[in-house]
C-alpha cells in the first residue's frame, strides 16, 4: 500500500457518491420511462463500484472522502434551477452528460496524479470512467 493509492481510492470515494447523489437528485423528475431505466441502471453500476470502493477502503483502513459540500450544494442547485426552466428529460440528460464529462477528466486527472497506485485501483478508477463514458453515449438519445 501506498500513498498515491489511498489518494486515488478516496477520489474514486468522493466521485461515484457525487454521481449516485446526482441520479438521486433527478430520478424523481424523469418522465420517460426509458430514460429512468437508463438512469436506475447506472445508479446500481455506480452502486457496485461504490461497494468495491469501500471494499479496499476499508482493506486499507480508510474512512474516504466526501464529495466537496459547495460542489453538491451547486449541482443541486444548478439542477433545480434547470429543470424549471427547460423539459425536464431533455434537461436531465444535459446535466447527466455534463456531471460524466467532469467525473471522466477528474478520475483521468487523478490517475495521472497517482501512477504509483496499486494496480487493482487504477483499475478500478478506469472502471468508473469506463462507466460515466458509457452513459453519456446512451445519454446522447435524450438531448
Amino acid at each position: 500500500m501506498n500513498d498515491d493509492t489511498i489518494r486515488l481510492l478516496r477520489e474514486c470515494n468522493a466521485g461515484i457518491k457525487m454521481g449516485v447523489s446526482s441520479l438521486e437528485d433527478v430520478l424523481d423528475k424523469v418522465q420517460g420511462q426509458d430514460l429512468k431505466t437508463l438512469l436506475l441502471q447506472s445508479k446500481a453500476t455506480h452502486t457496485k463500484l461504490g461497494n468495491k470502493t469501500h471494499e479496499y477502503l476499508n482493506e486499507y483502513h480508510d474512512d474516504g472522502k466526501e464529495p466537496a459540500a459547495l460542489a453538491k450544494v451547486m449541482a443541486k442547485l444548478k439542477t433545480n434551477l434547470k429543470l424549471d426552466d427547460d423539459g425536464p428529460d431533455t434537461t436531465i440528460a444535459d446535466l447527466i452528460t455534463d456531471g460524466c464529462n467532469m467525473g471522466v477528466k477528474s478520475l483521468h486527472k487523478y490517475i495521472n496524479k497517482y501512477p504509483a497506485a496499486e494496480e487493482k485501483v487504477i483499475r478500478l478508477a478506469k472502471e468508473v470512467a469506463d462507466a460515466e463514458e458509457t452513459l453519456v453515449k446512451e445519454l446522447q438519445d435524450y438531448l
